[in-house]
């Protein structure tokens, strides 16, 4: 496999083991509204005390023709429970994975997933117009995020006497 041309460019957080790839896949999707995709106009800070714990998802990020695509499986979310912000190079999934059921925390052997918020962030190798940033979300719950690869400035060389 030939080395990525972003190796150490995309932020990922804590998680380890992340791989690009080039991958096609068929999808039936559903359009996430534009009003899902925004700008973040500010972020309420809540004392330490009352946190919860935040999931993070797993993602695949790969390029494909002039887009990279981000791509995200998200077992058990409905549409309505995601939200997707730009800010400047920061792109963010946050969403709500609901528990259908109660069950009694002294009932479970074993309880290794997630239910609640999470939220992931990518920080992209160059700013994001939010305008531009495409979703679906198909029936078989894998978020894609489709951004178009900056435009590249051309370098224009002035001499003297040119």
């Amino acid at each position: 496999m030939n080395p990525s041309p972003f190796h150490g460019i995309f932020s990922f957080g804590a998680t380890q083991g992340e791989s690009f790839g080039k991958m096609q896949e068929d999808v039936q999707a559903v359009q996430i509204p534009e009003s899902m995709v925004s700008s973040r106009q500010h972020t309420a800070t809540i004392p330490a005390v009352q946190q919860r714990p935040v999931g993070q998802i797993a993602v695949d990020i790969y390029e494909q023709d002039d887009y990279y695509i981000i791509r995200a499986p998200i077992a058990g979310v409905r549409l309505s429970d995601l939200d997707i912000e730009v800010d400047e190079k920061i792109l963010t999934i946050r969403g709500t994975r609901r528990v259908s059921d109660t069950i009694p925390e002294d009932q479970f052997y074993l309880q290794e997933c997630f239910w609640g918020e999470f939220s992931r962030s990518i920080t992209m190798p160059f700013s994001v117009d939010p305008k531009k940033v495409k979703a679906t979300f198909s029936k078989d719950s894998i978020l894609k995020v489709i951004i178009p690869k900056e435009d590249k400035v051309k370098v224009i060389r002035i001499n003297e006497g040119s």
